[in-house]
């Protein structure tokens, strides 16, 4: 049996070392979940309407999607900030920077220390929402399950009678904050870090701790082996690894990851109701939005990711269009058949458009601009979030009934882009998904193809003769579906 501890110091390693690792991962997307909730619940109540003397709908607006902002600023930097401090590092400045933001929104004098409160707090989660990959469907049911318990502590502390009905619920931001930062100081760096900086024996370390601690184990050295070599063939490959080279070689990927992000949000809207009864329907629909989330985990490798994003649309569509329309006529049945409308809707919400575009970017970018494209699309998201968080409420004023055909029609919307199937797709072979394979040795073969050449759009049989929306977003000399390279063919 592998000993618990191992070094000159005590230290996890072996299962203990991968629990903790992957319960302090959970911690910071819990968060990121609870952050994004907690302020749904309290500006409905009577004793945060009374501090903030009765908001209207766009300082609610504010006050709600005003964390967006700066999540906007710091998703943009985290590939850089991670590449710089690591990614220990990288959640340890996210989840401080999450705790001074939470400790000023709990003691704020007002609307103006409110909304600076929520921007600094937006600078965190920023920090932590980025890198999210592989287990992203795992991830989200983390961040739902955060959301969903800060409902429920939102409708609990509405029962005390003071202000700390609603100052309790921001104050448990700082208490798992601050647990958060303190376990990252704890927990080992990335072993791909530790190696891409050059302290291969430090990486080395935290393969083989995670391994059991023995540093002769074969398959800690076969995995530190591949590592490396993977560090030392990016560096060899000389790619450039700066926006503009993503931008021009990707461009279809980042745009692709991009309004994955952006659909994600347009997709997304909540019927309101006011004071308790509101946080208690919110919390039930929060326990179903989370549970609609676990079927995603098996079928995501089993129907792949655009039948699931499809088949979510199309329902999520109808559902919108019914709520509307029940709330256009107007009859006695009309609050128990939204109830039921914006439950389906969440429901296929949490399954399809809440996962899947948190896991689409980092499958289609390669490894060398991955970083970059994800942090693309994570500003996109928060970007998107404050645009829906900020007019919501003053739309549901406004246009009423209107704005959930609206949703529906963005719904539709969705099936305008093509999004290329990547289940089962190796990262090595992507590039004949998106037939940039294909693209490139045509463009080697024959100069003229090359965009920069001034006929290079005009010839009728060009590779890039389509229409831009058509190269952008769908058309490509490629195979129509993916298949994998045949023994020949390399």
């Amino acid at each position: 049996m592998a000993p618990l501890f191992s070094g000159s110091r005590p230290r996890l390693v072996g299962r203990p070392l991968l629990y903790s690792i992957s319960a302090f991962a959970s911690l910071g997307v819990f968060l990121f979940g609870y952050d994004q909730g907690v302020m749904s619940g309290i500006i409905t109540g009577p004793y945060f309407r009374r501090y903030f003397k009765s908001p209207g709908s766009l300082e609610v607006g504010t006050m709600v999607a005003v964390l967006e902002i700066g999540a906007f600023i710091t998703s943009i930097a985290a590939g850089q900030v991670g590449d710089i401090i690591g990614r220990r590092g990288t959640l340890f400045a996210g989840a401080v920077i999450f705790g001074i933001g939470g400790t000023v929104q709990t003691f704020t004098t007002g609307f103006a220390v409110m909304v600076i409160g929520r921007v600094i707090s937006g600078l965190g989660v920023g920090l932590l929402s980025w890198g999210r990959g592989a287990l992203a469907c795992m991830e989200f049911t983390g961040n739902i399950i955060g959301y969903a318990s800060s409902v429920w502590m939102d409708y609990f502390c509405s029962f005390i009678d003071s202000d700390l009905s609603w100052r309790v619920p921001l104050f448990i931001q700082c208490v798992i904050g601050a647990v958060l930062a303190a376990g990252s100081l704890v927990l080992p760096e990335s072993p791909r870090w530790l190696i891409d900086v050059d302290r291969d024996d430090e990486g080395m370390r935290v393969i083989a701790d995670l391994h059991g601690g023995d540093p002769e184990n074969p398959i800690a050295k076969a995995e530190f082996q591949e590592i490396q070599e993977r560090v030392i063939s990016e560096r060899e490959s000389g790619e450039g690894r700066t926006y503009e080279v993503m931008w021009r070689k990707y461009q279809r990927r980042i745009l692709l990851a991009m309004s994955s992000q952006a659909f994600a949000q347009l997709l997304f809207v909540a019927a309101g109701w006011l004071g308790r009864d509101a946080i208690l329907m919110a919390g039930i629909n929060a326990i179903i939005y989370t549970l609609s989330t676990l079927p995603t985990w098996y079928l995501v490798d089993r129907w792949g990711r655009r039948s699931i994003l499809m088949s979510g649309a199309v329902v999520m569509a109808m559902a919108l269009c019914a709520t509307g329309w029940f709330m256009y006529i107007d009859i006695p049945q009309t609050p128990k058949a939204v109830v039921v409308c914006v439950i389906v809707y969440n429901a296929f919400f949490g399954y399809s458009w809440g996962p899947i575009p948190w896991l689409y970017p980092p499958e289609i970018l390669p490894l060398t601009v991955r970083a970059k494209g994800v942090s693309l699309s994570t500003a996109t998201n928060w970007a998107f979030n404050f645009l829906v968080g900020e007019i919501t409420p003053y739309l549901q004023e406004v246009i009423t009934w209107k704005l959930y055909p609206m949703h529906g029609f963005f719904c539709v919307c969705s099936f305008i882009l093509v999004y290329p199937e990547t289940k089962g797709v190796p990262l090595e072979e992507m590039d004949r998904v998106f037939g940039e394979d294909e693209r490139e040795e045509a463009l080697e073969n024959d100069p003229k193809l090359h965009p920069s050449y001034p006929t290079a759009l005009g010839g009728t049989g060009s590779l890039l003769s389509k229409g831009w929306l058509n190269r952008v977003f769908g058309g490509s000399n490629s195979r129509a579906l993916y298949e994998p390279i045949a023994d020949g063919e390399e």
